[in-house]
């Protein structure tokens, strides 16, 4: 009787473990789909540079070109802020000053390039 109580025991407490093991495998599983569905930025643009382009009227042989500009021109102004960003840090380089007030100085000059 000791022995059967004791495979009734083991067999539980395994059938527990199971259980909170699918159960978090299973949060795990909702979280990972849940951002999965949430569109990239990419996906973000070529949905907006498609919609574009349906409104244009334009014909579907021209889409190809259309979309190649628009995302550029998208692109392009990331390229503006990259570009900012290295100004300012050039010329917080010039000043000589110490690394802990790059972050103060970077934020006036991108504010004033602006």
């Amino acid at each position: 009787m000791k022995t059967v109580m004791t495979v009734l025991a083991a067999a539980l407490a395994a059938l527990s473990m199971s259980a909170q093991a699918a159960g978090a495998a299973g949060a795990a599983g909702t979280a990972a789909s849940a951002s999965a569905k949430a569109p990239t930025a990419q996906q973000s643009k070529m949905g907006s540079c498609s919609t574009e382009f349906k409104s244009s009227g334009k014909p579907g042989t021209e889409r190809q070109a259309f979309m190649k500009d628009c995302l550029k021109k998208e692109s392009d102004a990331k390229t503006a802020q990259q570009n900012k960003m290295k100004t300012c840090s050039e010329d917080f380089k010039k000043t000589g000053k110490p690394g802990k007030e790059r972050q103060g100085f970077m934020k006036e000059c991108l504010a004033a390039k602006t």
